[in-house]
């Protein structure tokens, strides 16, 4: 469990001892802000913020600029130890040990001084099937045969594919995609969308996914979860009922998006 007090500050690092992941992830935000900058005022982000999430889900965080999604996946990574208040991550409450974390960011900060394989390496660092599991996963996302490339010489898609095998190569218990596909456009987006539902249907684990993009979300998780503006809070947490034949149908995951528009409107304030 990750507890703190506002003056606590640190990161743990994301390597951690392979836990089951069975249990519910619970988020306990008492109080989160951040210091006033020049004639800036502190800015309060998160007071008396609490969700419960099962376990083996896919959930996908919506919410207006500035809400604060990205500062909530850094405390369930606990990589900003700066608030008060505490999280249980999955398979930990009855003493188990901590889930491996995964982490995708926006950009996919491969070092550029080593090569593909390399990276992948840097988080299995100890393991004694290090090189075997670094190639089963640049096949996994089609990057068999680019192991011995240098990060700037892949094109964007390629460089999304390393971060997500980077991410899977360490078997998450939780995974964390802060707008892992934002920057891209619909047709190099898309194939990596049908890639990482393809992977967790194969590895399956509990997702954090932050987008601003509704149609994303819905393509992608069971789960939509809806924060409003600081201080913030949790609006709606809707289930996507939708089968993976109607995640594959444009039309039908645009009729889901308008109802949700439609029945909604409030809550989905600055989702695209």
């Amino acid at each position: 469990m990750i507890e703190c007090l506002s003056e606590t500050k640190g990161a743990a690092p994301l390597g951690r001892p392979a836990g089951t992941g069975s249990g519910p992830l619970s988020v306990d935000i008492r109080s989160k802000r951040f210091p006033g900058q020049g004639k800036a005022a502190a800015r309060r982000v998160f007071e008396d913020f609490r969700l419960t999430l099962p376990a083996g889900r896919f959930h996908a965080i919506l919410g207006p600029s500035g809400c604060g999604k990205t500062t909530l996946l850094n405390i369930v990574a606990g990589l900003d130890r700066d608030f008060q208040g505490s999280v249980l991550l999955p398979g930990t409450e009855e003493g188990g040990p901590e889930p491996v974390l995964g982490y995708v960011f926006q950009n996919p900060l491969l070092l550029p001084w080593r090569t593909v394989a390399e990276n992948l390496a840097l988080v299995l660092h100890g393991r004694p099937d290090r090189d075997e599991r670094v190639a089963r996963w640049l096949r996994e996302v089609g990057l068999d045969g680019q192991g011995a490339v240098y990060p700037p010489r892949l094109s964007v898609g390629m460089s999304r594919r390393a971060a997500l095998a980077r991410a899977f190569a360490v078997e998450p218990g939780l995974l964390l995609m802060d707008e892992a596909f934002a920057s891209l456009d619909d047709a190099t987006a898309r194939p990596l969308r049908r890639l990482l539902t393809r992977i967790l249907r194969a590895h399956p684990t509990t997702v954090l996914f932050v987008t601003h993009d509704l149609r994303e979300a819905i393509t992608l998780a069971d789960r939509l979860l809806f924060l409003s503006r600081p201080p913030t809070r949790l609006l709606l947490d809707l289930p996507v009922a939708l089968s993976d034949e109607d995640r594959a149908d444009e039309d039908r995951i645009d009729a889901f998006r308008s109802a949700l528009r439609r029945e909604h409107a409030a809550a989905l304030e600055g989702v695209a």
